[in-house]
């Protein structure tokens, strides 16, 4: 056994005991999800094959925790061929245990904050960095500390993050003042940037002010942290200008040196597309031209209805017997979908959906004087609602009655607004039609069909059913590649992501039906 198996062996303990010391609670606000063995070894790996073998190595980890990606490093290269490693640790209760650890070893570790360390002055950079930064959300940053790394970032990569960046966004792009000139970094961090508005700027950074190589994203239910639900990914970049006619190379699933699919893209390109997900992925052979007609054009796309307390306002027939709620104040209210067996929802004759589970929305435009007097059994519901606290959540105390609702009236089409692949049906996403005058909640995306598509359906209103067929043959890899991912494979829509989806099924409905 060598030292250093020996030594990971004790790390991996080591590593379990400092994490049950803490609270989930305070890991995530810190942000402290340690890299499993085998992934820092599958870098490190990879690092080894990008770098000459006679390279000099000065190795630096910015987010050290108890050091498995050291640990990796001195179990992948040579002790000899390692000038300098250099670590930071912002929480003693780990950075004093692995000073401790390592401590016969030539690692320097910084117990301190690594965004408001020092660049070594006397030229000695890192030639190679490899971190897993801390996942802290921007909510977890207070007003002055998001001002303070924003300053930072800014000063030293030269843009300005949003104030909705996550902590590992000013992490990375801080960390450009401890690289030497052509040196290597690979980064272990969530793949949201390649989505989200807030990570334009990542990538801004990523294509010019250094040579994006590489990036390979997990498949989303191969979670690398069994303590978080982030859908990850491993950045690789040297700290020097792109050359000219700079192809990038994008990898999915499988392990990152041994991928399922790779695909290789011009950073011309990449500065075009504002997702990045969909590529080295299932739909990467897909055209997504901007000439093609999208959903957006046939339809306008809006998230159902937000109430603010569901279990109040959305009421079952034997809820609306019990408290006698006045039927002209209800209206018709799909489940949630994984409460909806059908997918077609036919309608009775008063326009409610024809369900198993039947619920209404409750929503009243009178003045409170006026239920009080005229509704008396309406009125001692809503001091119910005063006294549970639900006139004062946020939604409800922005409107002008906090009963209220938001106007969505019901849609033809909707399609479900969140989804995972590996369920029964193996569909992330579901479309559904719906014949009846029941609206829906946030948990859908509802579809209003624009002037022109919605005279056409008035007109043929057979045609529904062929527009709702079409929709069902917008591929699941567009879809997913249009939206976004988070961990243990949960997909999401948001409505212009919905839009951005190819119509051109539905045009070849309706030319041949016109």
């Amino acid at each position: 056994m060598t030292l250093t198996t020996a030594t990971e062996k004790a790390r991996m303990l080591l590593q379990k005991q400092l994490d049950e010391a803490k609270s989930q609670t305070e890991r995530n606000k810190l942000g402290q999800f340690a890299t499993p063995t085998a992934l820092a070894i599958d870098i490190l790996d990879y690092a080894r094959s990008l770098l000459p073998s006679d390279l000099k190595i000065n190795f630096i980890d910015p987010a050290f925790g108890t050091g498995s990606f050291y640990s990796a490093l001195l179990h992948r290269f040579p002790q000899s061929q390692i000038v300098e490693a250099v670590g930071y640790e912002i929480d003693p209760h780990y950075g004093g245990e692995a000073i401790k650890l390592w401590r016969h070893t030539p690692l320097q570790l910084n117990i301190a904050d690594f965004t408001q360390a020092t660049p070594p002055l006397n030229g000695d950079l890192a030639n190679l960095l490899i971190c897993n930064p801390p996942y802290v959300r921007h909510h977890h940053l207070s007003r002055v500390e998001k001002l303070r790394l924003q300053n930072k970032t800014e000063q030293i990569a030269g843009i300005k993050l949003s104030g909705l960046a996550d902590f590992y966004c000013h992490f990375l792009c801080i960390s450009d003042a401890w690289m030497a000139e052509n040196g290597l970094a690979g980064w272990l961090i969530p793949s949201g940037f390649m989505d989200v508005n807030y990570g334009q700027k990542v990538k801004d950074y990523l294509l010019n002010r250094v040579t994006l190589m590489r990036v390979h994203r997990f498949e989303p239910n191969d979670l690398q942290f069994e303590d978080a639900l982030v859908s990850s990914a491993v950045v690789w970049f040297r700290k020097a200008l792109p050359p000219a006619n700079h192809a990038v190379e994008f990898t999915y699933c499988g392990s990152l040196t041994a991928p399922k699919m790779r695909e290789l893209l011009d950073v011309d390109v990449l500065r075009r597309t504002a997702k990045w997900t969909k590529f080295g992925f299932l739909c990467s052979s897909i055209n997504f031209t901007s000439q093609q007609l999208q959903l957006k054009d046939l339809f306008t796309i809006k998230r159902g209805l937000a109430t603010g307390a569901n279990h109040y306002f959305v009421l079952t027939p034997e809820q609306i017997s019990t408290y006698q709620i006045p039927v002209e104040f209800l209206k018709p209210i799909l489940p949630s979908p994984r409460l909806l067996s059908t997918d077609e929802i036919e309608a009775d004759r008063f326009g409610n959906p024809v369900i198993e589970r039947k619920l209404f929305l409750l929503t009243c435009d009178l003045k409170e004087s006026e239920v009080r007097a005229k509704y008396p059994s309406l009125w001692k519901y809503f001091q119910m609602g005063v006294d549970e606290g639900i006139s004062d959540r946020y939604l409800c105390k922005h409107r002008s009655s906090w009963y209220l609702q938001e106007n969505r009236p019901h849609s033809p089409f909707l399609c479900t607004y969140m989804g995972r692949q590996d369920t029964s049906r193996g569909k992330p996403f579901r479309f559904i039609l719906n014949h009846s005058k029941a609206t829906a909640t946030n948990v859908y995306l509802m579809l209003y069909p624009k002037p022109n598509l919605e005279k056409t359906l008035n007109n043929k209103p057979d045609l529904l059913l062929d527009v709702w067929q079409a929709l069902n043959q917008i591929s699941d890899e567009i879809l997913m590649g249009s939206g976004r991912v988070y961990g243990g494979g949960l997909h999401k829509l948001e409505p212009k992501e919905l839009g951005l989806a190819p119509a051109e099924k539905i045009v070849e409905v309706l030319v041949r039906m016109a």
